[in-house]
């Protein structure tokens, strides 16, 4: 994991939320972060919404290029994330334990459930803090303002966390199901 790089505890506090580059808008949850820096505007809230609506917030950006974003993670006191693969485990590799709101295909934000399934494993073996209701995301961000401590991981700059390297695997394993769910899907159209 990389070392954090800023001393939180004579800083702003400041909450990093990565939605991920899909092409499915998160706007429920682009909504749920506007309420809740309307109430806290001493928070620095950093947004990168992706093909979401553009929110009304100070410091939203559609895309942050990889450099921005490790940059970005290092400095966060807290980093909120899609349930991406990949963004989580940038998240933990930078130290934080991600507060994880999945997309849910119910609301058209992915094609399927697996960003749900994956973040619910991850969440029941404590590699995140799950959040699938506004009450919970809400109530998660509160307690990492509280207490950051509680949203850091230790940081071993010499070793990788080899939990990262077990989601990652287990993402690509995911990609693929979901690669031959749509083929299947494609080929029974045609026949």
């Amino acid at each position: 994991m990389i070392p954090r790089q800023r001393d939180r505890r004579s800083a702003a506090p400041y909450v990093l939320v990565v939605v991920g580059t899909d092409v499915h808008r998160f706007d429920r949850l682009v909504g749920w972060l506007e309420r809740w820096h309307a109430a806290r505007p001493e928070v620095r809230l950093v947004l990168q919404y992706g093909h979401s609506r553009t929110p009304a917030l100070p410091e939203a950006t559609p895309f942050l290029g990889h450099e921005e974003l490790q940059r970005a993670m290092a400095e966060a006191t807290l980093v909120v994330s899609h349930g991406g693969p990949a963004t989580i485990t940038e998240a933990r590799r930078n130290g934080h334990l991600p507060i994880v709101v999945p997309r849910d295909p119910s609301h058209d934000e992915h094609v399927d459930n697996h960003q749900q399934l994956f973040s619910r494993r991850l969440g029941a073996a404590g590699m995140v803090r799950l959040c699938e209701s506004e009450a919970e995301l809400l109530a998660a961000l509160d307690e990492g303002l509280a207490d950051p401590s509680r949203f850091v991981l230790a940081a071993d700059p010499g070793r990788p966390d080899p939990r990262a390297e077990a989601v990652a695997r287990v993402g690509a394993v995911i990609d693929d199901l979901v690669a031959r769910r749509v083929r299947q899907r494609a080929v029974g159209r045609r026949g």
